[in-house]
């Protein structure tokens, strides 16, 4: 399985980075060696003075697909969760001024983190989420799935142009406002329409 990651899909996320809107998704990759075991905690990097959670609704593809389009994508995703994308930003700004791709940054080891799962039937409308990360009991991130500036069915469309789907694939969809840097002992707990999802330590 492979885990596809969209960036600069919330305004205020990329007004936050001083980054440039992009006029298609920011589309890139972790590779499976990224996702956190189950109850297993963060470990900070030591080659990264700055990690920071970046959290987002996340999907699996329930569907082997290609050149998907956008009118039947909603087919082709059966679970909804919530998952951090932890990010060496330190890293990340230092290979984007080199013009550099970003894998070391985004896609190191232990960089995934996968919420429980959730039959997206049991939500009335995925177009309009809301969901939440805590951080040692405080919110720190709160968005909406109607703030995307492209929606699930749009996402899995573009990006089964370049890559195709395949079952069990995870689509990480971008993250709200509020990233922040974390810092060991910190404890996360990740929730949508008050489902928690999620509880991890960073150590």
């Amino acid at each position: 399985m492979k885990i596809i990651c969209i960036g600069r899909n919330y305004r205020k996320h990329i007004e936050e980075l001083n980054n440039e809107k992009p006029s298609s998704p920011v589309i890139f990759i972790k590779p499976d060696s990224s996702i956190i075991l189950k109850n297993q905690p963060f470990f900070i990097p030591d080659y990264s003075n700055e990690i920071h959670y970046e959290a987002e609704v996340i999907l699996k593809i329930c569907k082997l697909g290609k050149s998907i389009d956008k009118k039947f994508a909603n087919r082709y995703y059966n679970k909804i969760s919530l998952g951090i994308d932890f990010t060496a930003r330190d890293l990340q700004n230092e290979l984007k001024t080199m013009g550099l791709p970003w894998e070391k940054s985004k896609a190191f080891d232990g960089s995934a983190l996968i919420g429980d799962w959730i039959d997206k039937n049991e939500f009335k409308n995925c177009n309009d989420l809301n969901f939440l990360l805590k951080k040692n009991g405080n919110d720190v991130q709160v968005g909406n799935t109607s703030n995307m500036l492209w929606s699930f069915d749009e996402l899995i469309s573009e990006i089964s142009k370049f890559f195709t789907l395949k079952i069990g694939d995870v689509i990480f969809t971008g993250t709200p406002s509020g990233v922040n840097k974390v810092i060991e002992n910190d404890v996360f707990e990740g929730f949508i329409e008050n489902k928690n999802v999620f509880k991890i330590n960073i150590k």
